[in-house]
């Protein structure tokens, strides 16, 4: 196996977690209708809103390595929903297959042998494909632990 080859199999791993820290799947497996939208005492966010977080930047980050006419949002308003619960019932599901399907895309372009990790983003300020995906993963571990303690303080978590 090339170093290439190696290297992007080892950021697909570190995009899916499973290793070093639970996956998305795992922390957000079962979390009741009623916990989402509740904020623990000591806590600065409910599950919707870390969740909704979560989707929103790792989009923005998705969009910027692979779209040069890609806007960010407001920072850092635009990116956290403005409602402490989701609106409607479908909000959280939604937002759930919303961030797979932007993993998934993200992996594709890690795993595409024509994107070159190391080549500065052209309508970047010197990121590279490798920080991005880099970015994405680091980001995602963080917020999905604190997704493990909102669940453990609302006493939701084995």
């Amino acid at each position: 196996m090339t170093n290439d080859a190696a290297l992007r199999r080892q950021l697909v791993n570190l995009l899916l977690g499973g290793s070093a820290h639970a996956d998305f799947d795992a922390v957000l497996k079962d979390v009741p209708v009623e916990l989402r939208g509740k904020t623990p005492p000591g806590a600065s966010h409910s599950p919707w809103q870390v969740l909704e977080h979560l989707r929103i930047a790792q989009w923005d980050i998705l969009e910027f390595s692979r779209n040069p006419d890609h806007k960010s949002p407001e920072f850092p308003g635009g990116y956290w929903p403005v409602t402490q619960a989701p609106p409607d019932d479908k909000s959280w599901d939604r937002s759930v297959r919303a961030f797979r399907k932007d993993l998934k895309a993200m992996v594709g372009l890690i795993e595409n042998p024509s994107t070159d990790l190391f080549v500065k983003i052209p309508h970047g300020d010197g990121q590279t494909v490798l920080r991005e995906a880099l970015l994405v993963a680091d980001h995602n571990a963080y917020h999905l632990g604190e997704l493990v303690l909102l669940r453990r303080l609302l006493g939701n978590w084995k």
